[in-house]
């Protein structure tokens, strides 16, 4: 990629192709560099082009660490196209007065659809059966062939009631779905409106069918779901994560799912991403994984381009974003 031309303009680096208008709209008022690979930018690179940007529009791939911001005087906002930021150092952003915005709210019905997609395939074990019906391995009927777990009428456990956490719940109530969910705070409004059920983390793992996640990646939720809790859980359960992959022990879910102590799990997040060949997970036939595509329907992933190409805009007109993760920072 050719150096940054000088330019009297806002420089903005934005490290993907993005759906929709967003990047022309950015280029109304900014002078736009676009990383053009499907390939995550190099951390060289990144580290080249923060060092003269205004404004970067990042993905969760994109690290920006305390390093970075040290290299990026001009920075005033990184506009990162996820609901989460871990892949952002915020507390380094802050004290350097730079702020950080994501795109919550607008993938919650598309991200809470495929969580309940993914509960569906994992339990009637569609993508296994889509294997064995390409590759000859369906003979014949038989009343003992691919046997599933029943959706309707189970118990189904929320870890997280938020905004997602709470359309996982929404579409539950259709399949008749005992709820239970737990979360950092009681919420006893949405337990009247959602028909669910307070329980602690160890007794909603022991009494649920499916087990759905729906919290962020803290200090706190890092390895939320290990060896301990996996065998906490029914031998039929079933555990979905659509969160990030380090809310789950990958190790100890391995091992879970080989030994049968669980009986299945469906993932759209991993621990390393993409999950790297000869990984062991990728031999478990009783896992249904998909590569991080719970918000990727058009509207969704165009619309939460457009939020953070706003974010950056109101910053070039001297204006706060509405998503800011650290308003303190407006004040350094």
């Amino acid at each position: 990629m050719a150096e940054p031309s000088a330019s009297t303009r806002p420089y903005v680096f934005v490290t993907r192709e993005l759906p929709g208008d967003a990047v022309q709209r950015l280029r109304s008022a900014a002078q736009v560099e676009v990383w053009p690979d499907q390939e995550p930018p190099p951390r060289e690179e990144v580290l080249r082009q923060a060092a003269r940007a205004d404004a970067l529009l990042t993905l969760l791939t994109d690290r920006v660490d305390a390093t970075l911001l040290d290299g990026a005087p001009r920075l005033r906002i990184v506009a990162n196209m996820a609901v989460g930021y871990d892949n952002i150092d915020v507390a380094a952003a802050t004290a350097r007065g730079v702020l950080v915005a994501n795109t919550p709210g607008v993938l919650t019905e598309t991200t809470a659809d495929f969580a309940f997609a993914l509960l569906l395939a994992a339990a009637r074990r569609v993508v296994e059966g889509d294997r064995l019906a390409r590759s000859g391995g369906w003979r014949t009927w038989h009343p003992s062939f691919l046997l599933g777990r029943d959706v309707y009428g189970a118990t189904l456990g929320i870890v997280g009631l938020g905004a997602i956490g709470r359309g996982v719940a929404r579409r539950a109530r259709g399949f008749a779905m005992r709820l239970l969910y737990f979360d950092s705070q009681r919420r006893p409004d949405l337990e009247a409106e959602l028909d669910a059920r307070f329980a602690p983390l160890d007794t909603l793992l022991q009494e649920a069918d499916f087990v759905s996640l729906h919290v962020p990646l803290t200090t706190e939720t890092r390895h939320l779901i290990g060896r301990r809790e996996l065998g906490l859980m029914k031998p039929s359960a079933i555990l979905i994560n659509t969160s990030r992959g380090g809310v789950v022990d990958q190790q100890a879910l391995c091992e879970a799912l080989r030994s049968r102590s669980i009986a299945g799990a469906g993932l759209d997040v991993a621990e390393v991403e993409p999950v790297p060949a000869g990984d062991p997970l990728l031999d478990l036939d009783n896992l249904t994984l998909t590569p991080h595509v719970a918000s990727a329907s058009v509207a969704t992933r165009a619309r939460m381009a457009d939020m953070a190409a706003d974010a950056i805009l109101c910053v070039l007109r001297g204006e706060k974003p509405a998503n800011l993760v650290n308003p303190q920072a407006a004040s350094k």
